[in-house]
């Protein structure tokens, strides 16, 4: 299985991002190769769309689940609508998420943010 986790940077002791859309760096853990590998968010930078582009990039390159502290309603629905499963991510390293997981001891994440779109005008 494939799980990406979003990071302040590309290392093993990075702490998760709190934003998936706008985090700098993904970690890409292969639960059955048991291999870890740092990916740059190009979607981070964008003005607009960041978690859309973040989800569909995550779907590129894989992903079957992802571990985050919380996600945007339009990444949401993106990697839901693909059966990703998505977990809420513990505050700490890539490496105690990771550890976490595969323990089985991470929820599933159930709080989607709505997001900021457009102008702001309503």
């Amino acid at each position: 299985m494939m799980v990406i986790i979003p990071l302040d940077a590309g290392r093993l002791d990075a702490h998760v991002f709190i934003s998936f859309g706008r985090a700098p760096w993904f970690a890409l853990f292969d639960t059955a190769r048991n291999t870890l590998k740092f990916i740059e968010n190009s979607a981070a930078q964008n003005q607009g769309g960041a978690g859309i582009k973040a989800a569909q990039a995550a779907l590129d390159l894989g992903a079957q689940a992802v571990i985050a502290p919380r996600l945007g309603q339009n990444a949401a629905d993106v990697l839901l609508a693909a059966d990703v499963k998505v977990y809420e991510a513990w505050d700490g390293s890539v490496e105690e998420n990771i550890a976490l997981f595969t323990a089985g001891k991470l929820k599933t994440l159930t709080q989607v943010n709505p997001g900021i779109h457009g102008d702001g005008a309503s």
